[in-house]
């Protein structure tokens, strides 16, 4: 009995003991062996130079240089219209004229006192020097004909502004009244713009406000005239950015000598800089920043000496940056063209990582960026 005991726990140490003593080889095995993280697998892009286009585009709105709601100033009954949809008039044209039939009468009356206080006027002033007459006779007479004056003068007045004139040159609108119409004060006539030349108001990047000037060349182009390019220039850079948008405010006097180029329209609009520039430029996506530097992830070739090849580990960079174009960044100092970057992700990396590059889904970096309409 007591030797089928010690056969059975030979047996039993065997099968426990040989399993155990394998696994405890392994575990040595493993602790002592470095542990090698799986790489990490990045985008990336090559450090190259760049020559950025001596243009920038951009979309706006074309706005007349001047805009108005011809209007009544005084009320009255419309007597004759004096011009048709869609005419060009001149400064100081008649457009519409109203009833002033009451105030040609006030008129006569006027003129008429006029003429009397004149005459009084007149006789004071010889009474007063034959010493018939005293000063304030004469200055009471005096005062009787400036009155009447006066009075004339406002009746001519309201009959003037019951003329309704073009205030300036330019394109009318649609007639908004019509003859036998009783207009009240304020009533709109037609709509009068200037459209040669007109004004086109834009937007562009707070970070291109460097390359703004007043006189620079603007070419703008519409889907109205798609054959057609209209030239002009600058005429004023807003001294304020748009707290919303980060953008700087533009306005270009563009020629519109065929009037192809309507008040309201969408247009896109292309800047000519003076100047083009030669840079060295990375994905913005690039950039890792921070208070104390900007870094990027350079992707450096490293020989793995056990494993008999070769991988791919970052070494982070301290870089400094020039100007921004679209999508990229303009590097002055801390890389050489062809170093290539880690473009995504770049918050989760670390120095000494190993990684894979795959671009498949890396994004299309350009100058001129487009947002897709979705």
């Amino acid at each position: 009995m007591t030797r089928k005991l010690v056969i059975t726990l030979i047996v039993l140490a065997v099968l426990i003991g040989v399993p155990a003593a394998i696994k405890l080889r392994q575990f040595s095995v493993m602790s002592s062996a470095p542990m090698d993280m799986p790489p990490e697998t990045v985008t990336a892009d090559s450090a190259r130079g760049q020559t950025w286009p001596d243009t920038i585009k951009s979309v706006g709105s074309l706005v007349a240089v001047q805009g108005v709601t011809v209007g009544a100033e005084l009320g009255g009954k419309v007597v004759e219209i004096a011009f048709k949809s869609g005419d060009r008039v001149d400064a100081g044209a008649v457009l519409v004229r109203l009833d002033t039939a009451a105030e040609a009468a006030q008129l006569r009356a006027a003129e008429a006192a006029v003429a009397l206080a004149r005459l009084t006027l007149d006789r004071t002033r010889e009474l007063l020097a034959d010493k018939n007459a005293s000063k304030a006779e004469f200055d009471s007479a005096n005062a009787r004909y400036k009155q009447t004056t006066a009075e004339a003068d406002n009746v001519r007045a309201i009959i003037d502004k019951k003329t309704i004139r073009a205030p300036f040159a330019g394109r009318l609108g649609l007639r908004l009244v019509n003859l036998g119409q009783i207009l009240k004060e304020g009533d709109p006539i037609a709509t009068l713009q200037t459209l040669d030349p007109i004004h086109v108001n834009f937007s562009v990047p707070q970070q291109l406000n460097p390359l703004l000037a007043q006189g620079l060349a603007v070419r703008v182009s519409t889907d109205a005239a798609p054959d057609e390019t209209f030239t002009g220039t600058i005429n004023a850079v807003s001294p304020e950015i748009d707290a919303t948008t980060r953008n700087v405010r533009v306005q270009a006097l563009i020629s519109n000598v065929d009037e192809r180029l309507r008040a309201g329209m969408f247009v896109n609009v292309e800047i000519v800089l003076s100047e083009r520039q030669d840079v060295l430029a990375i994905p913005a996506t690039a950039v890792l920043y921070a208070p104390y530097g900007d870094t990027v992830f350079v992707i450096d070739e490293q020989r793995d000496e056990q494993a008999g090849r070769t991988k791919q580990v970052l070494r982070q960079q301290i870089v400094r940056l020039g100007d921004t174009r679209g999508d990229f960044v303009a590097v002055t100092d801390g890389l050489q063209a062809g170093d290539q970057v880690v473009t995504s992700g770049v918050f989760k990396l670390r120095p000494g990582m190993a990684v894979v590059v795959d671009n498949t889904l890396a994004p299309d970096a350009r100058l001129a960026p487009v947002p897709a309409n979705e």
